[in-house]
């Protein structure tokens, strides 16, 4: 049976310099682009944005600066588990969390679900949790994960698919969902792949954040975001490797959707196809 994918947006950005990170005709906000995945009566989460212990202790949870330089919109309706009870689905369905990285904005709704297997590669985890660097303790956010994650942990192994290397099956779930490592915007980020008909979805989680940089005729991306990538990368040369492996897909991969976290336009154009078998 073919998995039934929602796309949803689990929080509303608008970070500081607006007029250096949008188009002048376009979205005036960010959003946190999170996947449910239907699989009979389970449910399986890509990425969770932010939950509702975020939009009750935001300061606690999120930090003055996150607060102050990207200004979440702190509503509990954009909460992935409001948006699971607003479409009569179970919480306690949602058996597994594939994360694309451990950054706060993709994670906060990690603690609605505390049943649920969060798989995530293992370098992410254990730069996550080293919190050795002032960046690192402002991207990443402890009480995030202070109730207890069950954690599944991936190397950087595995097979080749779309022509990106050490793609991994993940245990406990059907082939139909793989991890795709693409490190570079923090130290073990990856993409995930959702097989959905006789299509693949790639949710590229901050390996880009804007629908121009894998656009293969013309890459573009409005300054501020390119500024900001720059800024908080991990790694910069891997960064702009693995989106020029991107980019390649785009253009040579028969079936296969992209889409980022972030990028408005991508959710809207996404969602016009959502819940399709």
């Amino acid at each position: 049976m073919s998995p039934i994918v929602h796309h949803l947006a689990c929080g509303l950005l608008h970070p500081r310099p607006g007029g250096l990170l949008y188009e002048p005709a376009g979205h005036r906000h960010l959003v946190c682009h999170c996947l449910l995945v239907e699989l009979g009566d389970e449910l399986v989460l890509v990425d969770t944005g932010l939950g509702r212990a975020d939009v009750a202790d935001p300061r606690g949870r999120l930090g003055r600066s996150f607060l102050s330089m990207v200004r979440p919109a702190l509503d509990e309706r954009h909460t992935a588990i409001a948006q699971l009870e607003a479409r009569g689905l179970d919480p306690r369905a949602v058996r597994h969390i594939v994360v694309t990285h451990l950054d706060l904005d993709h994670i906060g709704g990690l603690s609605d679900f505390p049943h649920a297997t969060v798989h995530v590669m293992r370098t992410e985890h254990a730069q996550a949790h080293a919190q050795a660097a002032f960046h690192d303790r402002q991207r990443y956010r402890p009480a995030q994960w202070s109730h207890g994650v069950r954690w599944s942990l991936h190397d950087v192994a595995g097979d080749t698919w779309q022509g990106l290397r050490a793609v991994r099956a993940l245990p406990g779930l059907p082939p139909e969902i793989l991890l795709v490592p693409t490190v570079g915007h923090s130290a073990g980020h990856a993409a995930v792949a959702v097989r959905r008909g006789d299509e693949w979805l790639l949710h590229c989680g901050d390996a880009y954040f804007h629908r121009g940089e894998v656009d293969p005729s013309a890459p573009d991306c409005p300054p501020g975001l390119r500024f900001f990538q720059w800024v908080v990368a991990h790694d910069r040369k891997a960064r702009l490797e693995n989106q020029a492996r991107l980019r390649e897909l785009a253009a040579t991969g028969a079936g296969v959707r992209l889409f980022c976290a972030h990028d408005p336009q991508e959710l809207t154009r996404e969602s016009s196809r959502d819940a399709r078998p």
